[in-house]
C-alpha cells in the first residue's frame, strides 16, 4: 500500500470521526480493515481509486478463503462500502464499485436470554448479600455488585457504558440518567423506584470523586472484566449456570422481557440506544411468540 492510499484511508477516518461521530474502537476497527484492502489491491496493481466490481468481490473470497465468518467478511464490505462513497463524494473517482454487491449471507443467532424469574433470583441474591452482615469491604463489594445488577436490568446499558458511568449522570433524584453511548452520543434513561433507591443509598457511601463506579486501575472506574467476573461468581451462588450470564446477557433480557410485556419496538430502540432499528429488531422473535399466544389463544378457530 502506498503513502497516498495511506492518506486516503486517514482522510475518510477522520471524516467517520467529525462529521459522524464514530467510537475510537470502530476507528480502528475501519483502519485494519481498509489497510487490509488496500493491500489485496496494490499486490494486484489496483488502488481504491481504480479498484473495479471484480476485484473487490475477488476480495471477499479472499477472506473466506482465510477463514472468516460471513458476518466479519460482511463487516469489513460495509467499511468498503463507506470507504468508496467518501471517494465518490469527494469526487476521486466516478463509480462505486460496491454498489452491486451483495453482502455475504449471515446467520444471526438469537440472543441468550435469562427468564424474568432467573433475573428476580439474581436480584434477590445480591441484595440479600449486600444487607449481611460482613466485613466494611466485603459489604461494599456487595453493594456495588447489587446497584450493577440492578442498573443494569432497569436499563439494558452496555457494560462499557454502565461501568465508564459519572456520578454526575446521576440526575436530581436518581429518578433518570444521562448515558453517554457509542460516539459519544448521549441518552436519556429513565430508572424505576427500586433501582433509584439502591443508587441514592449507594451514593452515600461513595468518597468524593467523578466516578459512580470508583476503582483504583487506570482508568479510574470498575473494569468490565472485575464486573462479568463477579457477575458470573454470584450466578454461580444463586444456583444459575454461570456460563449463561454476562453483562450482556441482562441487556439481552431487558430488552427481551419489555418487548414481551407490551413495549414498542421503537421504545426499546431508544433505550438501548441503536442507531438503526434493524439492530433492535433482533429481538421480534418475542414479539412473534407472543403473537402466537394470543392468536392460539383467542382465534375462534383455534383448539381447545
Amino acid at each position: 500500500m502506498s503513502a497516498a492510499e495511506a492518506h486516503l484511508i486517514e482522510a475518510f477516518l477522520e471524516m467517520m470521526s467529525a462529521e459522524r461521530g464514530a467510537a475510537r474502537n470502530t476507528i480502528e476497527a475501519y483502519r485494519r480493515d481498509l489497510r487490509d484492502y488496500a493491500g489485496f489491491l496494490a499486490a494486484r496493481t489496483a488502488r481504491p481509486t481504480t479498484a473495479a466490481r471484480e476485484q473487490v468481490v475477488g476480495y471477499l473470497g479472499s477472506l473466506s478463503a482465510r477463514g472468516l465468518s460471513a458476518a466479519s467478511s460482511a463487516r469489513r464490505l460495509s467499511a468498503i462500502r463507506q470507504f468508496h462513497k467518501f471517494l465518490c463524494a469527494d469526487g476521486l473517482r466516478g463509480d462505486d464499485p460496491t454498489r452491486i454487491i451483495a453482502s455475504p449471507r449471515t446467520r444471526r443467532a438469537l440472543p441468550k436470554v435469562l427468564s424474568i424469574a432467573e433475573v428476580d433470583t439474581l436480584l434477590t441474591t445480591a441484595e440479600a448479600e449486600a444487607n449481611a452482615e460482613t466485613s466494611s469491604a466485603k459489604q461494599a463489594d456487595a453493594l456495588r455488585l447489587y446497584v450493577l445488577l440492578e442498573l443494569l436490568y432497569a436499563t439494558g446499558m452496555r457494560v462499557s457504558e454502565l461501568v465508564g458511568l459519572k456520578r454526575a449522570a446521576v440526575m436530581r433524584d436518581a429518578s433518570y440518567l444521562t448515558i453517554t453511548g457509542k460516539g459519544g452520543r448521549e441518552r436519556i434513561v429513565p430508572v424505576n423506584d427500586r433501582t433509584r433507591d439502591a443508587v441514592k443509598a449507594y451514593v452515600k457511601t461513595l468518597q468524593p470523586g467523578p466516578w459512580l463506579f470508583p476503582a483504583g486501575g487506570e482508568e479510574g472506574h470498575l473494569s468490565r472484566q472485575v464486573f462479568a467476573r463477579d457477575l458470573k461468581a454470584l450466578a454461580g451462588r444463586a444456583g444459575i449456570g454461570a456460563s449463561r450470564v454476562t453483562p450482556h446477557v441482562l441487556r439481552h433480557a431487558f430488552a427481551s422481557h419489555l418487548l414481551a410485556g407490551g413495549a414498542d419496538l421503537r421504545v426499546v430502540q431508544t433505550l438501548l440506544g441503536h442507531a438503526d432499528i434493524s439492530t433492535t429488531q433482533i429481538y421480534t422473535h418475542v414479539l412473534d411468540e407472543k403473537l402466537r399466544a394470543l392468536v392460539e389463544t383467542h382465534h375462534p378457530m383455534a383448539e381447545d
